[in-house]
């Protein structure tokens, strides 16, 4: 099909002809990246002449896309388990001839403000990192790992998970550390972080805590 512009083709072809999903070339369209018009039923058409333009540069850009190992543990008295974690993630990723970086992170599976963290969710969203591997999905965060997963569908970035069974008595000392870490939080809200009051119940509750873990 031609206009007064030149050759267009549908959505599929010019994914097809660019080597990338339908979905990133939706997002390249909607950033101006590459130009689309609208066909009478609505369907996306791009010219052929920005195709032809655009593909060798961002294959070569697709193609160098780095995998990221990311290692998390939540407390200075666990890093030997953060060098196990490390050398695990290494070694995986180096068997497989990937091109890596590997960020560490110390915080609760509760923080988001973490620096590592925030470090990986950036150049996930620069389109930097091709893969993400990690050893269990809590070394991501505690609970909302599922948003980072969804985040990584949206710009094509392939998560790895090794799951080590080795990882299970490292999981439970983070749990209780994350819940005593969660009742802190909400106990100082309530109560005001210095008050009599808030110190009474972390200390009931952490005993709790500890006597059932």
């Amino acid at each position: 099909m031609e206009n007064s512009s030149g050759a267009i083709v549908s959505i599929g072809d010019a994914a097809s002809e660019l080597g990338i999903s339908v979905k990133t070339l939706r997002r390249w369209a909607d950033s101006g990246k590459i130009r689309s018009e609208r066909s009478p039923t609505g369907q996306r058409r791009f010219y052929l002449s920005d195709i032809k333009r655009i593909t060798p540069r961002d294959l070569k850009q697709l193609d160098s896309r780095v995998t990221i190992n990311y290692a998390r543990v939540s407390s200075n008295d666990q890093k030997q388990d953060l060098v196990r974690q490390v050398q695990a993630l290494e070694s995986f990723s180096a068997s497989n001839g990937w091109q890596f970086e590997t960020i560490q992170d110390l915080g609760s599976g509760l923080n988001y403000q973490k620096k590592g963290l925030q470090k990986l969710l950036k150049r996930i969203l620069s389109g930097e990192i091709g893969r993400l591997v990690i050893t269990h999905k809590d070394r991501l965060l505690r609970f909302g790992a599922e948003l980072v997963f969804a985040m990584c569908e949206e710009y094509e970035v392939e998560v790895v998970i090794i799951n080590k069974s080795s990882e299970e008595v490292t999981f439970e000392q983070e749990l209780v550390s994350d819940m005593i870490e969660l009742v802190t939080v909400f106990s100082a809200r309530l109560y005001g972080a210095r008050s009599k009051k808030n110190k009474q119940m972390i200390d009931g509750i952490t005993s709790v805590i500890e006597e059932v873990k």
